[in-house]
């Protein structure tokens, strides 16, 4: 007799909560409970002095009333104690009553009018000590987004080390610093990863060029070399020394990309003459002049990387220029507050919608995108990558006639 097997069990529903939050009290410290406590302890406590002052007030004038009546009985007869309190000299009943009804009319409109001015001027007290008290508490509830701001703005200047470990009652402001705190170990890690990655990659990139560089030179020194040979090895040669240049430009513009944190004071001057220094000699093959004052504007930052923004730009100016009788001008001046360094040259005109493409990676004008050999167009990604970096802005403007002007500025 054959049995029917089993039912398979069945899983287990899942949990519609995520097992890893941690458990929270159902009456979290939060900030609106906080606020709520405070502020209504607040107005509860104004209120009670308010109200206290005022019963003082009140059964102060009731006695000062009551103890100094406006009029006195001497011998069956009454007679007035106050200037502004008249009585008829024979009254009738009548006549009497109505004007001791006014007396006392006037006195209690006299302490009402003291009693209005003295709870005005407790009003104005407990104002001001509300307010003083209600300013402070605030800075004291608030004080952690303050250290969050304060957080923030270090890790902008790229020191990702700093965290905000906020301690106090588990509400959402501490919800909100921890998060950030756990935002900030991610970032670390990131940059950490991708500064070992450049690292790496910059040893494994160079090595096989600089080989193949060495084996080239090694073949073209050979003088029994065929001519062929050696032509193709100049060609090799050649594309290995762009491929060097292109991996340089890109590691220089990854590790150009974040902020500087080591800083020491550098003269743009001197970084631009180091620039005319170097690109002196190919000026003068393409008859190139280069001019300009070069006044000191000292800035704090990486000298190595500002003298790579003045070469990528000395570079380009030299290279995109007129054939014969091109200049170039090279100015430095402290201005506003400000280190400003200005490259302009002659050239080809240059069209302002092409402005922006220039500073794009491997992008040129229309006509020198392929086949030059003028570079592989990282020379002004790299400059504005460096220029930000060190909290500044590189702006290109068309020059009238053919030509750009360059104008780099740093803070001081």
């Amino acid at each position: 007799m054959a049995t029917t097997p089993a039912p398979h069990p069945q899983a287990p529903p899942k949990p519609t909560w995520d097992p890893r939050d941690p458990v929270r009290p159902l009456l979290r410290p939060t900030i609106r409970i906080r606020l709520t406590l405070l502020y209504g302890g607040m107005f509860l406590i104004a209120g009670i002095l308010l109200l206290s002052i005022i019963y003082l007030f009140t059964a102060q004038a009731l006695s000062d009333s009551t103890s100094q009546l406006p009029f006195k009985v001497v011998n069956g007869t009454v007679q007035p104690t106050t200037s502004w309190c008249r009585l008829p000299e024979s009254p009738t009943g009548d006549q009497l009553n109505d004007a001791v009804t006014l007396c006392l009319r006037h006195q209690s409109d006299l302490a009402l009018d003291d009693l209005l001015r003295r709870s005005l001027f407790a009003l104005l007290g407990l104002s001001i000590i509300a307010f003083a008290f209600g300013y402070a508490m605030a800075g004291r509830v608030l004080s952690p987004l303050g250290r969050i701001t304060r957080t923030a703005r270090q890790v902008a200047g790229s020191d990702l080390s700093r965290r905000i470990e906020l301690d106090g009652p588990d509400d959402e402001l501490k919800e909100l610093a921890d998060t950030f705190d756990e935002m900030l170990d991610r970032l670390e890690r990131a940059f950490t990863a991708q500064q070992r990655f450049v690292a790496n990659a910059s040893h494994e990139l160079r090595t096989p060029l600089a080989i193949n560089r060495t084996l080239l030179e090694v073949h073209l020194s050979d003088p029994g070399a065929p001519v062929e040979l050696q032509q193709l090895g100049k060609t090799l040669l050649a594309t290995n020394e762009r491929s060097e240049q292109l991996v340089e430009g890109l590691l220089l513009l990854a590790r150009s990309d974040n902020q500087i944190i080591e800083r020491k004071p550098v003269d743009l001057a001197e970084v631009a003459e180091r620039g005319v220094d170097q690109v002196h000699a190919e000026a003068e093959a393409k008859d190139v002049e280069i001019r300009g004052e070069r006044a000191p504007a000292v800035v704090q930052g990486n000298g190595v990387l500002l003298e790579r923004i003045a070469l990528n730009l000395l570079q380009n100016a030299v290279r995109y220029n007129v054939p014969e009788g091109g200049w170039v001008e090279v100015i430095t001046e402290a201005k506003d507050g400000q280190a400003v360094l200005v490259v302009s040259n002659t050239g080809p005109v240059v069209p302002a919608y092409e402005i922006d493409n220039l500073f794009e990676p491997f992008r040129r004008l229309r006509q020198e995108r392929t086949g030059s050999d003028k570079g592989v167009g990282l020379g002004l990604s790299i400059a504005r990558s460096v220029a930000r970096a060190h909290g500044g802005r590189i702006i290109a403007e068309p020059r009238e006639g053919g030509g750009l002007v360059m104008r780099v500025t740093l803070p001081i």
